[in-house]
């Protein structure tokens, strides 16, 4: 099992993963919040030097299946731009959030904005990195909420290769049983690419997005542990930073 941790913006993630004991670290290249377009990492030369892997994560305005030109234009700029610069540091892929129409609008649109991101982006020679299309915790109009919405995304977007990125605390906020969560994701998708395994902060199908450490939070840390096992894809901890050096020695135990 190789576990990871997220380490927020530092300007030495693979320091910070060496320190925590991580076999892969996940970054942001620019601010989560902004269309900051990401230039180039000052410990480039570091990381790919490294046997420490790196996951980028790309920034939370990103939303792909907006039917608003003024967000989906530059979230498709941002998508291209994030790749090119997650493939100049040799990451293993980038994870991108599903997104969401609002209420109203066809969510139908948004998976064929979806869509049209790959069959545009393969014209002109494809990503520089694997797009790894994460669950997401909320939202009645979203793209990756639910196992069902999920499998009508990966219908039309399956054929040109995407990833896909599991977050535990996603699924378990969004009301999605976990205990056989690897197997229906798989039935829908083929593939689970990469695991954020996360506790949660909130009783089932909250909606809401706040991760736990693993021993700490409402979901059953043997459950995560059993998850981990079961997708067979590397580990990706977003926990709270104070426990997240304990999340990684209780997943060890559990692996060893």
């Amino acid at each position: 099992m190789r576990i990871g941790a997220h380490v927020r913006q530092d300007d030495d993630p693979i320091g910070q993963g060496e320190h925590l004991g991580a076999d892969l670290v996940q970054v942001f290249l620019s601010d989560p919040q902004k269309w900051t377009k990401p230039g180039v990492h000052p410990r480039t030369e570091q990381i790919l030097a490294s046997d420490v892997d790196v996951v980028v994560h790309s920034p939370y305005v990103i939303n792909v299946a907006s039917l608003n030109n003024r967000v989906r234009m530059p979230s498709r700029k941002a998508v291209a731009d994030h790749a090119d610069a997650a493939a100049r540091i040799g990451a293993l892929g980038l994870v991108v959030h599903g997104g969401h129409v609002r209420e109203g609008e066809d969510v139908a649109a948004g998976v064929e904005n979806w869509r049209k991101l790959f069959e545009r982006q393969e014209e002109k020679g494809g990503f520089g990195v694997p797009i790894l299309v994460e669950n997401t915790a909320g939202g009645d109009f979203a793209m990756a909420r639910y196992i069902d919405a999920i499998g009508r995304l990966w219908d039309a977007v399956g054929d040109y290769g995407p990833g896909f990125c599991l977050d535990t605390c996603h699924a378990w906020a969004a009301g999605e049983e976990l205990a056989d969560v690897v197997e229906r994701v798989r039935a829908v998708t083929g593939r689970i690419d990469l695991v954020h395994l996360n506790n949660s902060r909130d009783e089932f199908g909250s909606a809401r997005d706040r991760h736990a450490n693993l021993t700490d939070g409402q979901i059953d840390p043997q459950l995560l542990a059993e998850i981990a096992r079961q997708a067979d894809a590397p580990i990706v901890l977003e926990t709270p930073a104070e426990g997240m050096a304990g999340d990684i020695a209780f997943l060890r135990e559990q692996s060893s």
